[in-house]
């Protein structure tokens, strides 16, 4: 089984479009590792057959020990310690350091469990679908995105798949990292703008750090060609392969609209053309 991880360097530049239908073409289980803002499920339309609560950071809570010293409360650089008739934790500012838990000279102060989101296993017509939500305000997105593809890959090698499909999180940030944690290949999907191409460049740079094997595509490269010359040209630079040119396709935003997918149309027939030349250098 080869992990393929989708990413890009921003939002918008189609990476979940491209990794949904990858997914439609292959023998696969994908992954939805954009567990701050999750939208794949609204491709897949999938039906949850498993919930698992997920448990992110422990959180401070003041017991019936305290003594009311106010130590806690001067020791807070997160502002998490209200002194009101008495000291309670706000528990959406509590950062879980636990220095407030340390310092206590009553040990009036525990460390307890944190629902932070929800993982759920789901199926599709075209197989099966990890995705998860992060509670509003949380923490902890990197450990959550592991917890979804320890959770996919395992699906995946029960299955006997060929492939696990990872739609990571756009960025280079913590869930970033944590989606391209065993990947065999990286694919970045850029888009022809400035923006898109600084991103981008972020990104490769992020992957080579980790020595992953890496490809991109221009999605949309029909908007602004003379950009979509220039980000080929600093790949090209990079020793970074570029498996093909997505043009603009405005039946792929109808079908986005109405929800119908597979997409079918110029891009989408261009896309199938991007995954077989994938599944050659994987």
């Amino acid at each position: 089984m080869k992990q393929i991880t989708v990413i890009s360097g921003k939002g918008g530049t189609g990476k979940t479009t491209i990794a949904a239908m990858f997914y439609a073409l292959s023998n696969s289980v994908i992954a939805d590792c954009d567990v701050d803002a999750p939208n794949l499920h609204i491709l897949l339309k999938p039906k949850i057959i498993e919930e698992l609560d997920f448990f992110g950071m422990k959180k401070a809570v003041i017991t019936d020990s305290c003594t009311q010293c106010g130590l806690c409360y001067e020791l807070c650089r997160f502002g998490a310690v209200i002194s009101d008739d008495e000291y309670s934790i706000d528990v959406s500012r509590c950062e879980g350091c636990a220095f407030c838990y340390n310092a206590c000279p009553e040990k009036a102060i525990e460390m307890i469990e944190n629902k932070s989101g929800k993982l759920f296993v789901s199926k599709t017509k075209y197989g099966y679908f990890v995705h998860a939500m992060l509670n509003p305000g949380e923490e902890n997105s990197g450990k959550l995105v592991s917890e979804v593809k320890m959770k996919a890959k395992e699906i995946a090698e029960k299955e006997g798949v060929e492939y696990l499909i990872v739609d990571g999180a756009p960025g280079i940030g913590c869930p970033v990292i944590a989606s391209l944690g065993g990947a065999d290949t990286a694919l970045i999907i850029a888009e022809p703008s400035m923006s898109g191409l600084n991103d981008m460049a972020r990104v490769i740079r992020l992957c080579e750090h980790f020595k992953i094997k890496t490809f991109a595509v221009i999605n949309k490269y029909n908007l602004n060609e003379r950009m979509a010359t220039e980000v080929e040209y600093y790949c090209k630079n990079n020793s970074i392969d570029i498996l093909g040119k997505i043009p603009y396709d405005e039946n792929i935003v109808k079908q986005i609209s109405n929800i119908e997918f597979p997409f079918k149309g110029n891009a989408a027939d261009k896309i199938a053309e991007i995954w077989n030349r994938l599944k050659e250098v994987v």
